[in-house]
């Protein structure tokens, strides 16, 4: 398994547990890589087509780089599962299917509730230049929210300065009544920027960790966008093992489908102690 992900993000730990217990299930060797550099990542899929693997699960944030690296190997009749992002290129790729959320459709149910919430202009926090997958979620937004939403550029490896960033933003625009943002550490640092500015905007992110569970349950964040990313780690081990022994390949030309989900005050409880223990 090959992702963008850094060595411990708390979300890619979860994908990882997901591929992990999967793989003791099922008699598997299950090796987790993660890359947030798409020529590192595509280095990483050489060297596993180069050891004849059995199948390769990787993330697309950035497909194009690795278009000739996934290519490569279906070529050498490897099966390839793409996960999380990417799954407009999956099958173009040669990948036998792609196990994530729909990011425009999570998109449009994230601005949904920012508009039911009362939300008209919103900064969509997007913390990975080139992300494809982020962008479609602030496009999505921006399809239901009925109101203007604008891309503001953070970096992830500096979550300090990112909070400065959507501080500053606020500071500036005070019309703005809503944040979105796009991990659950992004989410935190929004939380402290609209306490930083003094402002009343409504703050949302996509994913979880038990941080974000905690403010949802305080009412500081209004909900968070579940892709139950744990998924996303376990079935691509599933189904490669599926199509190795039986040829059975799921989704019929559609992806598998995760999210969304939507974690609100009223759920948080029942997925605090997952989140504990590293499954959602």
């Amino acid at each position: 398994m090959v992702t963008h992900g850094g060595v411990g993000d708390a979300f890619w730990d979860v994908v990882k547990n997901g591929a992990e217990t999967a793989g003791t299930e099922l008699g598997v060797t299950v090796t987790y890589e993660g890359d947030g550099d798409p020529q590192r990542q595509s280095q990483l899929i050489d060297a596993a087509v180069n050891k004849k693997v059995n199948g390769i699960v990787v993330s697309m944030a950035n497909p194009d780089a690795l278009r000739a690296s996934i290519q490569a190997a279906a070529q050498a009749g490897i099966p390839v599962i793409t996960i999380n992002s990417g799954q407009d290129k999956s099958a173009e790729f040669g990948a036998i299917t792609h196990v994530g959320q729909d990011e425009l459709v999570a998109g449009q149910g994230a601005g949904a509730k920012l508009k039911e919430a009362g939300v008209g202009k919103l900064v969509c926090v997007v913390h990975e230049a080139g992300n494809v997958g982020l962008e479609q979620r602030c496009k999505g937004a921006g399809e239901t929210l009925g109101g203007s939403v604008e891309n503001l550029q953070v970096d992830i490896n500096n979550l300090q300065e990112a909070q400065s960033t959507i501080q500053s933003k606020l500071q500036a625009d005070p019309s703005v009544d809503g944040v979105l943002a796009l991990n659950p550490a992004v989410g935190a640092a929004a939380v402290g920027a609209v306490k930083g500015a003094g402002s009343a905007a409504k703050v949302a992110t996509f994913d979880l960790n038990a941080d974000v569970i905690k403010s949802v349950q305080a009412g500081e964040i209004l909900f968070a966008v579940d892709q139950q990313q744990y998924l996303q780690g376990y079935l691509p081990i599933v189904l490669l093992n599926l199509y190795k022994t039986n040829l059975n390949v799921a989704g019929g030309g559609h992806p598998v489908l995760t999210g969304p989900g939507f974690v609100t005050k009223e759920n948080a409880a029942q997925v605090a102690e997952l989140t504990g223990k590293g499954t959602r």
